[in-house]
């Protein structure tokens, strides 16, 4: 479904549109599932100058990510950053407290934080590998129109204040916000649109803008994701093995509140199932705080299966679409050893990154977004 609000921000708490699950409705653009099939504007609805227009003017799309330190003294800046965050963890009643608390965090995890990014090359790969599918994602999109990708971090650079104006220069005022994350939850898609709409709302341009904000059971996705699991069980050499998703984790008072990414999540399983034929089971990685977490965690399900006589386990990092230190460092290092201390192989299976069909993937949602909208 696509609304479009200019760039005054305006809630909607509707989750029911004629009959159909819909998720929250974005404050500037689009709420877009998947699975709701709403009807594409027809030409009519289409002011002649709009269809001239979106025949000549350049599309800007900007990919939405968490953003990760790239080198070592990167890290305790961008903790500060990531637990300044009051959609992630409100660290204090006073929001002013907020910033003085999260550097106090920050300098306690920092040491812990660099010996993990130590490990895996000295720093995050997710804007590199980001830039990537920017560039892959433009070159997909390139038959259908003249379109211009970037990238805004949410808690490192580039921002949002950064990919508006890069787009800006190139004389662009539509633009199609496509989130990186397939699950949407307050605390990172919604984070990373809430500080775009800011980005724009001070920009002093009269952008457009178009949210994706989630395509939890998106066809080219759950295709890759099912491929992967695939070939991922052929490196068994037909050995019996385990499936385990791990989600990254949050915390249950979201679900509570009427966070969609558990929900989400299990769609995703469910449609990847539906393709493989397979069961696994679901986990959650990346636990952080004193607070009640979704259960069980990656290890205690890798313990599970150990006292179940488990031999062999391939790990999906499901919620994760790229490779950063939650696959690089946490499942490939951590979970791997203490796997290998409990007699259980661990495997895990290739992150999508820059894959054709992922890409291809993406590349149909923005496409698609932008025939309801009117630009193609």
């Amino acid at each position: 479904m696509v609304t479009n609000h200019g760039i005054s921000p305006q809630r909607s708490n509707n989750h029911e549109t004629s009959g159909h699950r819909v998720p929250q409705v974005a404050a500037n653009g689009m709420a877009m599932r998947s699975f709701v099939r709403e009807p594409d504007r027809s030409p009519q609805d289409v002011a002649p100058c709009d269809r001239l227009r979106g025949m000549s003017e350049p599309i800007g799309v900007i990919l939405l990510n968490l953003g990760g330190p790239e080198t070592l003294a990167d890290v305790e800046p961008f903790l500060v950053n990531l637990f300044s965050d009051r959609e992630i963890i409100r660290l204090s009643p006073f929001p002013f407290l907020q910033k003085f608390i999260a550097r106090r965090i920050a300098a306690k995890r920092a040491p812990k934080s660099r010996e993990a990014y130590g490990l895996i090359g000295g720093g995050s790969p997710l804007a590199r590998i980001t830039g990537e599918q920017g560039r892959a994602l433009e070159e997909a999109l390139s038959g259908q129109g003249d379109f211009r990708v970037s990238m805004a971090m949410r808690y490192w650079q580039p921002g949002a204040e950064a990919a508006l104006a890069e787009l800006a220069r190139t004389g662009i005022s539509r633009i199609v916000a496509l989130t990186l994350y397939p699950h949407y939850s307050r605390a990172t898609t919604g984070s990373s649109l809430d500080e775009l709409r800011k980005a724009v709302a001070a920009s002093g341009h009269a952008f457009e803008l178009v949210e994706i904000r989630e395509w939890s059971d998106q066809p080219g996705y759950v295709a890759c994701l099912a491929q992967s699991i695939q070939d991922g069980l052929a490196g068994f050499g037909g050995e019996p093995a385990e499936l385990v998703y791990s989600a990254h984790s949050l915390p249950v008072s979201f679900i509570r509140e009427g966070d969609p990414y558990l929900d989400q999540i299990r769609l995703t399983i469910g449609a990847v199932e539906k393709i493989t034929g397979l069961k696994g089971r679901l986990c959650f990685q990346s636990r952080s705080g004193p607070v009640e977490w979704l259960s069980p965690s990656t290890p205690e399900m890798l313990g599970q299966l150990a006292g179940e006589g488990v031999k062999n386990v391939l790990v999906m990092p499901i919620s994760f679409v790229s490779d950063h230190v939650e696959t690089l460092y946490e499942i490939d290092i951590q979970y791997r050893e203490l796997a290998g201390s409990l007699g259980l192989r661990l495997e895990r299976t290739a992150s999508l990154n820059t894959s054709p069909a992922f890409i291809g993937g993406l590349s149909d949602l923005v496409s698609a977004a932008c025939r309801q909208r009117g630009w193609l």
